[in-house]
């Protein structure tokens, strides 16, 4: 396995970004200011990508961070998120996320260190065109998550 610093044409990943953030318009907010990595296999293949933005204060944010479906619950999300702990580890003091309520996604944050932090109210019904729904249930606030690093 290898991460790779990816510093031109970011965009020719999206297709991977849209599982993470489904609305294009969204991911051009922050792609150009983000850093993105890719995660890739020893054959070559692409396993999982993520874009992190300095907020300022000395908190890192992951803005997208995607596994493709078939390489799902395999380990790579996490390796990713232990990555970046290594990567930035005394140039910011905290990592945070943010993402909808959902059973599948906040488990996932919890088990890979990181702890509640704020909401923002209806975050998805205010900035994304369509409803988003995940596992059935419809995405209202954002809800942050942080670990310190």
């Amino acid at each position: 396995m290898e991460i790779i610093r990816i510093d031109e044409k970011k965009k020719q990943f999206i297709s991977l970004l849209l599982l993470a953030d489904e609305q294009e318009n969204m991911i051009d907010r922050y792609l150009e200011r983000g850093v993105m990595y890719a995660l890739y296999d020893d054959n070559g293949v692409i396993k999982a990508e993520c874009v992190v933005t300095d907020e300022g204060n000395g908190v890192l944010e992951i803005k997208n961070i995607a596994v493709a479906p078939e390489f799902q619950r395999k380990g790579y999300g996490q390796a990713l998120i232990d990555f970046l702990v290594t990567e930035y580890a005394g140039k910011f003091s905290v990592l945070q996320v943010g993402t909808g309520d959902s059973p599948l996604t906040v488990p996932f944050y919890e088990k890979c260190g990181f702890v509640r932090s704020h909401s923002i109210k209806n975050f998805f019904i205010d900035n994304y065109d369509n409803p988003i729904y995940e596992n059935g249930a419809l995405l209202r606030d954002m809800i942050y998550f942080k670990r310190n690093i």
